[in-house]
């Protein structure tokens, strides 16, 4: 008989760059670690001591209020020092490089960097040249791995799995690293993943993520376990990809019309910022008993716990074995 309560591998790289190389135990792992974490933060004294003497730089190229604030509470509430790099007045707009920057940061030496990019691959190219610990919060429309994190763990929280669910993805899929991220995961766990979304939204040769795609709502929600929407991402796109707001919202919008065939307890995601009347109803985004979209916002304050916690670990381990 198998122990349920034993506990999870523990997650032992460097860096947590993207979802697409990680095995389902080191998701469990990151998921389970947070589990414990939704619970303190739950409590009314929410901090620890776990990164006690740590640094924590919040290094974003591209604005996001809610995924800043979500790290920078996270770090805070495990003890950690946090300091939150604002590109727009740093030297970086002076011309200063990515590589220079990651020097001087190095100099600094933080224990974790918390980086959000608007190239892909910038993320990667930085853990390169630092010593510490790189988080990805988004790197261009390549990975977003703790959203895809704390969107899984909200699934497993109200659905007790992930294996064997069937996901729709649906909207702007072209631009979400997102959606790349949470097909990744999704696949890796066992999930089954629908793309819906018009064909000037959908990225070519998709398929091959393992993913069907779908260009109608009613078809791609039927039976459909969890129904994800995604923000219309205007500033990616160089172009029109869609005729105009109103008519995307006909056809892609989420209304308890199109809702109607999805199973009677679908859950209703959205990674937020949401456009409403544009990709959801308000209706439908605030509904109590299936929208879980606040759920999200609070379970990633513990999945960035979680991701800062294992992170630490073997250095903290390193750092024993060295003083002995």
């Amino acid at each position: 008989m198998t122990n349920d309560t034993a506990p999870s591998p523990a997650f032992a790289r460097p860096h947590l760059l993207g979802i697409e190389d990680l095995s389902a135990a080191e998701i469990t792992s990151l998921l389970d670690t947070a589990d414990g974490f939704v619970e303190q933060n739950r409590r009314p004294d929410k901090k620890s001591a776990q990164l006690r003497g740590r640094t924590v730089i919040n290094l974003f190229f591209e604005n996001s209020t809610r995924t800043r604030t979500s790290f920078e509470l996270a770090a805070k509430r495990l003890g950690a020092d946090t300091i939150n790099m604002s590109v727009s007045s740093s030297s970086i707009k002076k011309g200063e490089t990515l590589i220079d920057t990651a020097m001087t940061l190095n100099a600094m030496q933080p224990d974790v960097l918390v980086v959000r990019h608007a190239d892909s691959g910038a993320v990667k190219l930085l853990s390169e040249k630092v010593k510490s610990a790189v988080i990805n919060a988004g790197d261009g429309s390549h990975e977003h791995p703790t959203q895809a994190l704390l969107d899984a763990l909200t699934i497993r929280r109200r659905k007790g799995r992930l294996h064997g669910l069937t996901v729709a993805i649906c909207g702007d899929v072209l631009h979400s690293r997102v959606a790349r991220s949470n097909i990744y995961l999704l696949n890796i766990m066992g999930a089954r993943v629908r793309i819906v979304a018009p064909p000037t939204l959908v990225p070519s040769e998709i398929e091959r993520l393992g993913v069907e795609v779908h260009h109608d709502m009613r078809n791609g929600l039927r039976d459909a376990d969890i129904v994800m929407m995604l923000r219309l991402q205007n500033e990616r796109m160089n172009g029109s990809y869609v005729p105009s707001v109103r008519e995307y919202f006909h056809f892609y919008g989420l209304t308890y019309e199109k809702l109607s065939v999805a199973s009677p307890d679908a859950l209703i995601m959205h990674p937020g910022p949401m456009n409403r009347g544009v990709e959801i109803d308000s209706e439908v985004a605030d509904d109590i008993n299936r929208s879980v979209i606040l759920e999200q916002v609070e379970l990633g304050v513990a999945v960035r716990m979680a991701c800062l916690d294992l992170l630490m670990r073997p250095r903290a381990g390193a750092e024993t074995g060295a003083d002995r």
